[in-house]
C-alpha cells in the first residue's frame, strides 16, 4: 500500500493510503498552468479567475501577422501570446484565448522597466533595444490566478492576480529616480499595422487612468474599456503617438507628449514615471469593461476597492479551489497533475462578458442589460460541442444555463437571425463549420437543464438550421449534401449538418413536436448520401452527382475535409454508429477497419503542411490533436468489442496528455483536449451529446466523486487498477451488475455509484450483446 501525506492545516496532517482522499485537499497545488504552452499547446500560464474576462499573462514576443508582404508562419506560435522556451518577456497583457489555433487580444499590455524610457518594444533578441526584459526560468513561478517572475534587464519581481474583471500587477523595484510603468496600446497578438482602429488614454488625476481601444482582428469590432490605478502617485507621465497624422486640427498648440491627460491615437504607447525606495511596490490594478469607461471604474470598485495583492491572490485561488473540488479523485500525483490541470483549462473558457452592473456589448454592438443570467463570450463551438460543453452542463449546470442564455441572446441581436458559430467578444468571427450551438443547447435541455425557455431554443435551433446563406445550408437542403462546388470542405460539413440535425429531432421529439422532429431525423441521414459503397469512405460529390476525383482517404488538401480527412471524417456519425457499422460491411469488418486507423502508418506529406497537426497527435493514422476524431476510440462499443475501446483509450491518455510544457498532443481549443481528457479519466465519454448517453471506455483513476450542483454525489470506484489492469472485467451500478457499455446522464445526476472491477486480460463477454450497445438511430 502505497500512502500519500497531504496537508490538511497548519497543523494536521492525514496519512491516506492510495485510492481516498480527504475533502479539503488543495487542489490547486496539482495544476501546473505551463502544460502545454509549448508549440502546439498554445495555453497561457497567467494569472485569472475561473471564466474569468481578464486573462493577465506574459507575452514573450509581439510577432506581426504579416511579414515583408506576406502571412508570417511564426505567428502561429504565439497564439496565446507565450512560448515556453523564449528568454525574454516583452509585458503583460490583459486578454487572452487558451489553446486555440487562431488568435487575436493581448489587450493592454504593462511592463515595468528602469533607466530611460523607451516606447519600442524591442526584439527577442536583443532586449536593449526596448522595454522588453530577460528572464530566468528558476524565476517563473505559476499557479491558478497567480503568476511571478523577475525581470533580470530591470531587476524587478513581478507578480500578477486576477477576479473576474480587474488585473492586479504587483511590482517590487530597486532604488531608482526612475521607475516607470510602460502602456502600450498598439501591442496585440496576431497583430498588424492597422488593427487598432481607435484608442484613448485619459489621466483623470495622479492615480487614476482610463481609456479605451477598437481593434479589428479576429473579432471585427472589439471594444475594450480600461480604468487603471495606481497605488502611489504619479511623478510624470508621458505619451506617443507612433502613426503620421495629416490633419491634427487644433490640438498642435499643445505639446501631448509631455504631461498632457488626453492621449488619443491609432498608435498610443505610453510612460507612468515614479521614484522608488529599495525593494519599493508598486501596485497596478487594471479593470476592463466592454461597455464604457464608467462600467470599467464600477468593476474595479466592486471587485477590487483596496491594495491588498495578497487578499486578491488568496480569494481567487480558493475560487478555484472551490471550481475544482465539483471533481475529486484519487490517483497517482502523476495522474492527479494531469487530470486537475485539465479540470483547470476546462474552466478557463467561455468568459463572463458583462460588468458588474449586468451591463454588457451585445453582437449589435449596442448596450444591453443582462436580465437573470450571466452573460458569457469565447464560444469556440466546432471545437467544443463535443466535450467541453457537456461537461459543463454536468458538473456547472448553472454557468452552462447562462452560457445558453447567452447564446439566445445572441440570436436575438444577430441580423441574420442565428445562433452563434463562434461567439467572440461582442463579435461573431465566423470560424469553423456546422451549427454547433445547437447541440450544445440540445444536450443540456434534453438532459434536464433548468432555466431556459425551450419554445425560444427550438425557434433559434430551426432558425439556424435553415439560413440558406450559411455556410452551404441552401445546396444541402436542396441536394441532401453540401457539393463540392459549394465548398471545398463540403463533406465535413455535410456529415456535421447531419448529426446537428439529429439533436433538433430530439428536442422536438422531447417536447412532444412530432412533426419536427420526423423532419430533422430524415435530415439526420444526409450523411449517406456522400457514403461512397464501393471505397467505403465519405467523399466529396458534385452538383451532378458525382464523385470528385482522384480520391485519397488520406489526403487533406481540398479533399472535401476541414481539419481532417476521409479516413477520419468518415466515422463522424455519432447519431447513427450501428448504421455506420452496417454501412462498411458489419462488425468485423468495422471493428478491422479501426484497429487499421489506430495501427497504419501516416506519411508526413499529408500533415506537413497543416500548422495544427504535428506526428506528436498521430497515433498510426488517427488524429487526436483535431477534434474530429475524438469519439473514435470509443466505437468499438457498436461493434461487439469494447475491451479495444477500453485499449486505445489507455493508450492515447498515457502518450498524449503528458506532465510536460508540451505536454498536449495538439491545441487545447478552448478546454475540449481537456475535457475528453477528464471524461475519459473517469470512464465514460458523450459520444453523441443530445443522446442522453455516455459510452464507457476505461477508467484510470482509483475513486472519483461528482459533486454535483443538486446536492447529490455520483462516484466512480476501481478496484485491482493499475498501468497493467486497464480492461473492465465488470461493472456495477448502485450495486447491480451492469453490462452496458454506456452509463445514462440521468444515472449520474440521481447520484449513486459507478464500480468498475479491472483485470490485466480483457474480458470478451461482456458487453457484446446487441441490447448492450450505447444509443443509434438504427438498431
Amino acid at each position: 500500500m502505497r500512502s500519500i501525506i497531504f496537508a490538511i492545516s497548519s497543523c494536521f496532517f492525514l496519512v491516506l493510503g492510495r485510492g481516498a482522499f480527504a475533502q479539503d485537499t488543495d487542489l490547486t497545488k496539482y495544476v501546473d498552468p505551463f502544460i502545454g504552452t509549448e508549440e502546439m499547446g498554445h495555453t497561457f500560464p497567467g494569472a485569472c479567475a475561473p471564466f474569468g474576462m481578464v486573462q493577465l499573462s506574459p507575452d514573450t514576443d509581439s510577432v506581426q501577422f504579416i511579414h515583408e508582404g506576406k502571412y508570417n508562419k511564426e505567428v502561429y506560435r504565439y497564439c496565446t501570446g507565450y512560448q515556453y522556451q523564449d528568454k525574454s518577456i516583452v509585458g503583460f497583457s490583459h486578454t487572452h484565448l487558451s489553446g486555440t489555433g487562431h488568435s487575436d487580444l493581448g489587450d493592454f499590455l504593462i511592463m515595468p522597466t528602469v533607466g530611460k524610457v523607451n516606447y519600442n518594444p524591442g526584439t527577442i533578441e536583443n532586449t536593449s533595444k526596448g522595454y522588453r526584459s530577460l528572464f530566468r526560468k528558476e524565476t517563473e513561478k505559476a499557479e491558478p490566478g497567480y503568476y511571478t517572475v523577475e525581470l533580470d534587464d530591470y531587476k524587478v519581481k513581478a507578480e500578477l492576480t486576477a477576479t473576474q474583471r480587474v488585473g492586479f500587477h504587483q511590482y517590487t523595484f530597486p532604488a531608482t529616480d526612475n521607475a516607470h510603468i510602460i502602456l502600450d496600446l498598439t501591442h496585440g497578438i496576431y497583430n498588424y499595422d492597422g488593427k487598432v482602429l481607435w484608442s484613448t488614454i485619459r489621466v483623470e488625476n495622479d492615480t487614476l487612468v482610463t481609456g479605451y481601444r477598437i481593434t479589428r482582428g479576429w473579432a471585427r469590432s472589439n471594444y475594450q474599456y480600461f480604468a487603471m490605478t495606481f497605488s502611489k502617485p504619479i511623478k510624470n507621465y508621458g505619451c506617443r503617438n507612433n502613426e503620421k497624422v495629416v490633419y491634427n486640427g487644433f490640438w498642435r498648440k499643445f505639446d501631448e507628449t509631455d504631461n498632457f491627460p488626453e492621449m488619443a491615437g491609432k498608435a498610443l504607447t505610453a510612460n507612468f514615471d515614479f521614484s522608488t525606495k529599495e525593494n519599493e511596490k508598486i501596485k497596478v490594478k487594471f479593470a476592463l469593461s466592454a461597455v464604457s469607461t464608467e462600467g470599467a471604474l464600477k468593476n474595479l470598485k466592486a471587485e477590487v476597492p483596496h491594495f491588498d495583492f495578497d487578499k486578491v491572490r488568496k480569494a481567487t485561488k480558493a475560487e478555484w479551489q472551490k471550481q475544482l473540488s465539483r471533481v475529486q479523485v484519487a490517483a497517482s500525483e502523476e495522474k492527479k497533475v494531469t487530470f486537475y490541470t485539465s479540470l483547470y483549462h476546462s474552466f478557463i473558457n467561455p468568459v463572463e462578458y458583462m460588468d458588474v452592473d449586468g451591463k454588457y456589448r451585445g453582437l449589435d454592438h449596442n448596450i444591453h442589460q443582462a436580465e437573470g443570467f450571466t452573460n458569457y463570450t469565447v464560444f469556440s463551438l466546432w471545437d467544443t460541442y463535443r466535450a467541453q460543453h457537456p461537461l459543463l452542463s454536468l458538473i456547472q449546470p448553472k454557468r452552462s444555463a447562462d452560457m445558453i442564455n447567452s447564446m439566445l441572446a445572441h440570436y436575438d441581436q444577430s441580423v441574420h437571425k442565428i445562433l452563434p458559430i463562434w461567439s467572440h467578444f461582442g463579435n461573431e468571427n465566423w470560424c469553423m463549420i456546422g451549427y454547433h450551438a445547437v447541440p450544445v443547447i440540445v444536450d443540456a435541455l434534453v438532459n434536464g437543464l433548468q432555466g431556459v425557455d425551450k419554445e425560444r431554443a427550438l425557434e433559434a435551433c430551426l432558425s439556424s438550421a435553415n439560413y440558406k446563406k450559411y455556410d452551404g445550408i441552401g445546396d444541402y437542403l436542396s441536394y441532401g449534401y453540401v457539393p463540392h462546388e459549394t465548398s471545398r470542405v463540403g463533406a465535413s460539413i455535410t456529415l456535421e449538418y447531419s448529426y446537428d440535425d439529429y439533436t433538433i429531432a430530439q428536442l422536438a421529439k422531447a417536447m412532444g413536436k412530432d412533426a419536427i422532429a420526423k423532419e430533422y431525423m430524415q435530415r439526420s441521414e444526409n450523411w449517406r448520401n456522400l457514403f461512397d459503397d464501393k471505397t467505403g469512405y465519405v467523399r466529396a460529390k458534385s452538383k451532378a452527382g458525382e464523385w470528385v476525383s482522384p480520391f485519397d482517404p488520406l489526403d487533406t488538401h481540398a479533399a472535401g475535409f476541414i481539419e481532417g480527412n476521409s479516413w477520419n471524417y468518415s466515422l463522424y456519425v455519432p447519431q447513427n454508429v450501428s448504421g455506420l457499422v452496417s454501412k462498411m460491411g458489419g462488425e468485423k469488418r468495422f471493428s478491422d477497419h479501426l484497429d487499421s486507423l489506430f495501427t497504419m502508418h501516416i506519411p508526413d506529406k499529408y500533415f506537413e503542411h497543416n500548422e495544427d497537426i504535428t506526428r506528436e497527435g498521430i497515433m498510426g493514422g488517427y488524429v487526436h490533436g483535431n477534434e474530429p476524431s475524438h469519439h473514435v476510440a470509443y466505437m468499438y462499443n457498436w461493434a461487439g468489442k469494447p475491451w479495444k475501446t477500453q485499449e486505445r483509450i489507455n493508450q492515447i491518455m498515457k502518450t498524449k496528455y503528458l506532465n510536460k510544457p508540451d505536454g498536449l498532443c495538439g491545441n487545447d481549443d478552448c478546454g475540449q483536449m481537456s475535457a475528453w481528457y477528464i471524461f475519459s479519466s473517469l470512464g465514460f465519454y458523450p459520444v453523441c451529446p443530445g443522446s442522453g448517453q455516455y459510452a464507457i471506455g476505461a477508467p484510470s483513476v482509483d475513486q472519483a466523486v461528482l459533486n454535483l450542483e443538486n446536492g447529490k454525489q455520483f462516484t466512480i470506484k476501481t478496484k485491482n487498477y493499475s498501468s497493467k489492469n486497464i480492461y473492465i472485467k465488470s461493472v456495477k451500478l448502485n450495486g447491480k451488475k451492469w453490462d452496458k457499455n454506456y452509463v445514462n446522464h440521468t444515472d449520474i445526476v440521481n447520484g449513486g455509484e459507478l464500480l468498475f472491477e479491472m483485470s490485466s486480460r480483457p474480458n470478451k463477454k461482456r458487453g457484446i450483446s446487441k441490447d448492450s450497445y450505447p444509443y443509434s438511430t438504427t438498431k
